[in-house]
Parts: structure tokens; C-alpha cells; sequence
């Protein structure tokens, strides 16, 4: 079967519920999509499993995806083992209510699935028995991949990109870089605070204002330099002292000066 009609062979056992069939993307490996209501979640995947036709006797993995104000989207691929197929599904539950019913007495497996979900997003699956923390201390506060979440490592840690090489930590006339997941101040949770409530910031969801950047000095242009001052003549570099160096020349007198040269056997 193609993903076409994996879709549309489940559109036909749901009826006269109203879903949608599409396909996923990736060319050979596209998908079979359908979109269900919350309430026939369920009822969705125990007829992809027991159909003959599409019989998706293996479970492949469940998750979730944060869409903000639409809610969460809960997913689920399917894949036949005899046919070999897949079937991807997909229910859109609302944030105010995360609810949806659990699958695990569809397919086992898919038991530590939910329990990740519950913990990372914080959708409940009515009918799971065990929603206790797979991954994280029972201490921890708060759902990781909520979109609101603030990773606390990207707010302790410098992030590369907050300065250009060779800046100093006090220099640099650059505005500051928040690193991606970190909202500025006024933009903590799903509703963002009103710019007046939260000061004139960088956009229109409010936030704190910028630091004025500072004026830094034009660079010249390559290959262009400032002239030379003339400054005083450089010193004659210093002579080595092994060479031999001559004496002053005598001064030379007036010629009506000069004597008679001395006789060399004493007359006179």
C-alpha cells in the first residue's frame, strides 16, 4: 500500500469520525499521516493494530511537540511488520487540559513512551498506572521541552557569538547576545508581558531595553596609512671597537713658521 492509501484506509475504519490523511514528508521514506481527534485517540490506534490491511503490529515510538498556543501535538508511529509500512498519528490536545488517553493496553511498549512525555512535557495519560519520572531526579520542577522552559546552562555559561574574537570582557560596543532559549525579561512563560509592563524592549513582546552601543573610531581603509611625522635624525649605528681607529690630523700652521729640518749627524 502506498502512504496515500495507508491514510485513507484508516479514514475509513474511523468513520463517520471526521480525521485527516495526508503525507509526511521524505520522498521514499514518506509516511502515511493522520490526524485525529483527543477523544478517538485510542480507538485510532487499535484499528491501525487490528486491521488486516494495515495490521501495524509494531509499536515504533510516541512523543510530543509543543505548539505554544495551539496546545501539544501527541505523535505516534506505527509499523507493520508484515507489510512493512508505517503509520504516523497525531491528536492535538489543549495546553489548559494536557490530557489524552494512554495506549499501553493498545501496545505495551509504548508504557516508558508516555512516562517520557508526562515528564518532559507534562501531558497526562489517563489509564497509565505508573506516570512516575523516567529521566529526572523526583525533585526537579518544571517540563524541559515546553518551549517556556529556560535551560539554566544557557543563561549561566557565556554563549559563543556574545562577542567577536579578541574583545575584551569590559570592551566592545556591541548589543549583548542572549543565547537561543533564553528570553529576555518580560518574555518569561506563554503570555509575554505587555511592552509597558515590561519597558520598551527588543521587539514587540517587550523586554528590557539595550544597552546603547558606543561609538568606535572609523577603521582606515586597507592600505591606507597616516604619513610619518619627520622627527629628528637616527643616530650613525655605533662602530666596532676591534678595528684599529686613526687619531686627529695635526693642524697645519703658516709656512714662515716652519723651521729648518734637524740634521740627522748633529751639525748645524
Amino acid at each position: 500500500m502506498t502512504p496515500e492509501e495507508i491514510g485513507q484506509r484508516l479514514v475509513a475504519l474511523l468513520a463517520p469520525v471526521e480525521v485527516t490523511a495526508a503525507v509526511s514528508g521524505g520522498q521514499a521514506y514518506a509516511r502515511g499521516t493522520v490526524d485525529v481527534p483527543p477523544a478517538q485517540w485510542r480507538a485510532a490506534l487499535l484499528a491501525a493494530r487490528d486491521d488486516t490491511e494495515l495490521a501495524c503490529d509494531f509499536f515504533d515510538w510516541l512523543s510530543a511537540v509543543d505548539e505554544l498556543a495551539e496546545g501539544f501535538e501527541v505523535v505516534a508511529h506505527l509499523w507493520s511488520t508484515r507489510h512493512r509500512h508505517g503509520l504516523l498519528l497525531r491528536a492535538r490536545i489543549p495546553r489548559s487540559t494536557p490530557t489524552i488517553d494512554s495506549v499501553v493496553s493498545v501496545y505495551p511498549g509504548a508504557a516508558w513512551h508516555e512516562r517520557e512525555t508526562h515528564e518532559m512535557f507534562g501531558i497526562d495519560f489517563a489509564g497509565h498506572a505508573d506516570l512516575r519520572p523516567l529521566l529526572l531526579p523526583p525533585e526537579f520542577e518544571g517540563h524541559p521541552l515546553r518551549k517556556e522552559f529556560v535551560l539554566a546552562s544557557r543563561v549561566a555559561k557565556p554563549w559563543p557569538g556574545a562577542k567577536e574574537p579578541g574583545e575584551s570582557e569590559a570592551g566592545g560596543g556591541r548589543r549583548p547576545i542572549r543565547p537561543p532559549g533564553v528570553p529576555a525579561p518580560g518574555e518569561w512563560g506563554v503570555v509575554p508581558t505587555p511592552a509597558g509592563a515590561g519597558g520598551a524592549g527588543e521587539g514587540p513582546r517587550g523586554g528590557t531595553p539595550a544597552r546603547p552601543a558606543r561609538e568606535r573610531p572609523a577603521r582606515p581603509a586597507p592600505g591606507a596609512r597616516a604619513p610619518r611625522t619627520p622627527g629628528s635624525a637616527a643616530a650613525p649605528p655605533p662602530t666596532s671597537t676591534d678595528a684599529p681607529q686613526p687619531g686627529p690630523a695635526p693642524a697645519a700652521g703658516p709656512a714662515s713658521d716652519a723651521g729648518p729640518a734637524p740634521d740627522e749627524g748633529g751639525t748645524s
